[in-house]
């Protein structure tokens, strides 16, 4: 079974990659993960497919002619190397647009084709018939079968015997994580320059293999003045700097509504931006939310950080945002579109009280009053900061949430139900008519 993506770092793709390989390997079936190789060009083709997929503009530009030309010079070159690789007997599962322009060779050299696209809305607008319209002679008459988070998602034609609904999954054992104690939530948190603590050397810690690890790199921070204090409440948001998860937004939304009223900081995590090859955009939206973050004024600048987690060791990055979310006394993820969002159940599944866009895959997550809080109007800054305000006026709603957040992602989102659900569909896809 050979997944092929598009980065081996950042993002929840990756992620869910790296929960699932080894589980697979570990039921001894022969898996693999492969990453194709782009350019700068090709990456801003499929970046503006995502956005479209969303519903948005994204940068405005059209998917006409020689976007087509483009991404497929680059996709024949991946499939060229792919040659050598697969035999007969594989099932390749191929991750989103970026991957798509692989099924036709697989399905001529008889190989087994499924496509798992991550992103989505419940609706269509133009956008979304634009960057379908590109998509479908890729993979209509190539693909076995296909996988979305959501059944909305999926365009109409795509079959409904080839259409399988699996949501993501987290593992409960892996760095991002494994349970930590408020101390070392504290002390790596600290160690990186997020909040303020007395000096320590690097942290250790335990990687996915059961080896030592060490936290000993430091976290790329834009801040007027020192950390905040160990004690002080946290509102953190972590995710790619995608416009998509509008981190402007929830500064605004922070400031104007949240800071004058609490002793809270607001922490804005994200990768390195160098570190995510498939995200030309990473750069621009950092900068952007830089050049805004400089415009507040100096109390409110002094009250909200920038983060870029180093991304050099997958696995030290995943233990940082560990204790970002535990040290946390709101989780956010104010995006304007998602489609599923692991941030989400991972916060839950930490005990975290989360407030969240009613949009896409988190409304799949969060049952609004129970396990977190949504918020029904993303662009709405008020009905944000007010939704807050709520958790951080009320901790015994911040307990009773971050209780039933991590019922239900036990319940619902950990690798176990989703394996089941995939090994229905390999078997339906490798014995057809059985």
């Amino acid at each position: 079974m050979i997944n092929i993506n598009s980065t081996p770092a950042g993002g929840g793709v990756a992620e869910m990659l790296q929960v699932l390989l080894p589980l697979t390997r570990g039921a001894d079936i022969d898996a693999r993960w492969l990453v194709i190789e782009g350019n700068p060009q090709f990456f801003a083709i499929t970046k503006r497919i995502h956005h479209h997929l969303h519903g948005q503009p994204g940068d405005g530009k059209v998917l006409g002619g020689a976007e087509v030309t483009h991404y497929e010079s680059v996709m024949r070159r991946n499939t060229d190397e792919l040659s050598a690789f697969v035999i007969d007997g594989d099932i390749v599962i191929l991750h989103d647009p970026q991957t798509a322009g692989m099924a036709r060779f697989l399905s001529d050299v008889g190989i087994p084709v499924v496509w798992r696209c991550h992103v989505g809305i419940d609706g269509s607008n133009e956008w979304t018939e634009d960057a379908w319209a590109f998509l479908r002679s890729y993979l209509e008459p190539y693909v076995d079968a296909y996988v979305f988070t959501r059944s909305q998602y999926a365009p109409d034609w795509v079959p409904k015997d080839r259409l399988h609904v699996i949501r993501p999954s987290i593992d409960p054992l892996s760095p991002k994580n494994h349970d930590m104690s408020a101390e070392n939530a504290r002390a790596i948190l600290s160690y990186v320059g997020i909040v303020d603590g007395p000096p320590a050397g690097p942290v250790p810690f335990l990687r996915a293999d059961g080896t030592p690890g060490r936290v000993e790199r430091f976290a790329d921070i834009i801040q007027t003045g020192p950390p905040p204090p160990a004690d002080a409440p946290l509102i953190v948001q972590v995710s790619r700097w995608d416009p998509l998860k509008d981190m402007a937004g929830v500064m605004h939304g922070f400031v104007e509504h949240v800071l004058d009223g609490t002793e809270a900081h607001l922490v804005l995590a994200g990768p390195v931006v160098t570190a995510v090859a498939d995200d030309p955009e990473a750069a621009v939206v950092l900068n952007d939310t830089w050049q805004q973050w400089r415009a507040l004024r100096h109390h409110q600048r002094s009250r909200v950080q920038l983060v870029c987690l180093p991304m050099s060791d997958v696995q030290e990055n995943a233990v940082i945002v560990n204790a970002l979310q535990r040290h946390a006394a709101v989780v956010s993820q104010k995006s304007l579109a998602e489609g599923f969002g692991l941030t989400v159940t991972e916060a839950m599944y930490k005990g975290k009280p989360v407030v969240a866009s009613a949009v896409g895959g988190i409304g799949d997550q969060i049952v609004d009053g129970e396990s977190g809080l949504l918020v029904q109007d993303p662009r709405n800054l008020a009905e944000y900061g007010a939704t807050v305000n709520r958790i951080l006026e009320d901790p015994l709603l911040a307990v009773r949430l971050g209780e039933g957040g991590r019922r239900r992602a036990i319940d619902a989102f950990l690798p176990d139900t989703s394996l089941g659900q995939w090994e229905e569909l390999l078997v339906a896809v490798m014995t057809p008519g059985a």
